[in-house]
């Protein structure tokens, strides 16, 4: 198994946070991985997006031309990457800010109606946390205990009453992807 995922978005977004859940969570599991962050000079508001590989054997590098995988928070994300995933990959966007619609047919497109759904489960900001669950949803690129553990720990201490919600939405991303089997 070898993943190569790019996690993209609008600063402030949580692309980057993915990617880094992503990472912590293969590096418990014994996975080989790597993180590259990429953003602009603007965090809020720029764009950011960040590379990732999850991989049983070495990386031989962190650098890749064609991921395997696609997470689009926004529209000049998905411009800018979709036509560089494999064929046979998946492409994961947010169809809460993204309206267009994949126009190929040789990978597996997931709509995610992330905004709508952290709305449902009372947390606005967990837009991330939704998509998240549902690359794992369908990637099963690590274990959903895994991520939750991760997340428990993220939002410890003071900011201890956000877990549940950061739940909720992970959970809710799983649950909505379980349409597209």
């Amino acid at each position: 198994m070898m993943i190569k995922l790019i996690s993209a978005g609008f600063g402030g977004q949580g692309a980057l946070a993915i990617g880094k859940n992503l990472v912590e969570a293969g590096m418990r599991e014994g996975l080989e991985v790597t993180w590259t962050p990429s953003y602009g000079p603007e965090m809020r508001g720029g764009t950011a997006n960040c590379s990732v590989v999850l991989s049983e054997k070495r990386i031989g590098s962190p650098v890749f031309s064609s991921p395997t995988d696609l997470i689009a928070l926004n529209l000049p994300s998905l411009n800018k990457f979709a036509g560089k995933v494999k064929p046979g990959g998946n492409i994961f966007i947010n169809s809460s800010t993204v309206s267009e619609k994949v126009e190929r047919s040789d990978v597996n497109v997931y709509y995610v109606p992330c905004g709508e759904i952290a709305d449902k489960v009372g947390n606005p900001k967990a837009v991330n946390m939704v998509m998240l669950g549902a690359y794992i949803g369908v990637s099963e690129a690590v274990k959903v205990e895994t991520v939750e553990t991760i997340i428990r720990e993220m939002f410890a201490g003071a900011k201890e009453k956000y877990i549940p919600a950061n739940i909720a939405a992970f959970q809710s991303g799983i649950d909505f992807v379980k349409q597209y089997e």
